[in-house]
């Protein structure tokens, strides 16, 4: 595996990167630009590497390393990518070894861009970066928060651990797996919680991993995604846009905006069913009596029925999740398809979680049903295996 690491502030965060990769046994070549040297030196990249570091092509010319280190590695990473090294590889450059590396690839590449909000937004990166994706580099969006100084908008180099779990996920797919490329999608996690006063709320079991798995693995597909994330303690996932909301009319409000012009929506979230008609404004206390106060309860709206039923665009693919423990009334997948058709989904993946099964577990099963009648069984693995499942359904009922 080869890190690319260009000039900019964000270099020490590759730092914690090249640690990731090599204690999961990779084999790391740290290449990084002379300005990249400038905020870390080559000591730091060979002693958390294990081997010696050059930005030159000049150095050990014999081996040839301006082609050989392209051709030999499994992925390429740059991170951080700064404007420069993004229009660099956009036009074919080739002043320094990294970028002379870039050209020699026929492996999959990741490049995770940092630099300020005014730099990302210009037109001429934008046209770089659309050019990259057409020809099959993963470009991941910038995280939004703190830049140099005092600035913050759009630009932060996503956390480590997050770019991590893409390369993993791109060495695993390959790059022919971006079939959502070019592609809007919106996808909701975690649970809702609606207040009973100032310290209690109605809420749920709902982690909010299953959905963030579907974010990751749609960005790393190529997909442009917008997370809708209720009350949920994750890190934000690289390259995606992350929005969030505590209440289910929060959580309604911004996924009907984010749908308006998605391709596919994804509804991964738990929303509570039921919201308390009053809200006390100061916390409710115990009576001395030992008696409980009453609350009254109102049902709060279908957001996966009125997506279904009034969709922003022609095509688009809308997904459901149904966590069913089954009852005296049918068996877990008879209350599943019932809701299929109740809600008018394209596709709902039903999680059997009798017992408490699926929530926080880092694991996942389920059936995926679909409305024209398909049903497929996604055995247990990781929550990315499942979200790559779910995405490779949606994909194909994507309409160009």
């Amino acid at each position: 595996m080869v890190l690319g690491v260009s000039g900019g502030i964000a270099a020490y965060k590759a730092c914690e990167l090249l640690r990731l990769l090599t204690e999961s046994g990779h084999d790391v070549t740290v290449v990084p630009t002379a300005a990249a040297l400038r905020f870390v030196g080559a000591p730091t990249w060979a002693a958390l590497s294990g081997k010696p570091v050059s930005t030159e092509v000049w150095d050990d010319v014999h081996e040839v390393p301006h082609v050989r280190i392209g051709q030999s590695a499994d992925l390429v990473v740059v991170a951080p990518a700064t404007a420069d090294l993004v229009a660099k590889a956009a036009h074919g450059l080739a002043d320094d070894l990294l970028t002379n590396t870039l050209l020699t690839a026929r492996c999959p590449v990741v490049l995770a861009p940092a630099m300020h909000t005014e730099m990302w937004e210009h037109a001429a990166t934008q046209a770089n970066v659309a050019t990259l994706r057409a020809r099959g580099v993963l470009v991941l969006e910038p995280a939004e928060g703190r830049l140099t100084g005092a600035d913050s908008g759009k630009g932060r180099l996503p956390e480590a651990a997050e770019i991590f779990d893409v390369c993993l996920d791109v060495l695993v797919r390959g790059i022919a797996a971006e079939d959502l490329a070019g592609r809007q999608v919106v996808v909701s996690a975690g649970g809702t919680r609606e207040y009973l006063d100032p310290v209690r709320f109605l809420g749920n079991r709902s982690s909010g991993r299953q959905g963030y798995a579907l974010a990751r693995a749609a960005a790393s597909r190529g997909a442009e995604v917008t997370l809708v994330a209720a009350n949920t303690t994750l890190p934000e996932p690289a390259g995606v846009k992350v929005v969030h909301v505590e209440t289910t009319e929060e959580l309604r409000t911004e996924v009907l905006a984010a749908a308006g012009s998605a391709d596919a929506v994804v509804m991964a979230a738990a929303p509570a069913d039921f919201r308390p008609t009053s809200v006390s404004a100061a916390k409710i206390k115990k009576a001395d009596d030992g008696s409980a106060p009453s609350i009254e309860l109102a049902q709060n709206p279908d957001i996966l029925h009125e997506l279904s039923h009034r969709r922003s665009r022609e095509g688009q693919v809308v997904v459901g999740f149904a966590a069913e423990t089954g009852d005296d009334t049918g068996t877990v997948l008879d209350l599943a398809r019932a809701k299929l058709a109740r809600k008018g989904c394209d596709l709902l993946v039903v999680n059997d979680v009798s017992g408490g099964a699926v929530f926080g577990s880092a694991d996942n099963e389920a059936v995926i049903l679909a409305a024209d009648g398909g049903t497929r069984d996604v055995p247990r693995g990781s929550k990315t295996q499942v979200a790559h499942a779910i995405w490779d359904e949606v994909a194909t009922r994507l309409q160009d």
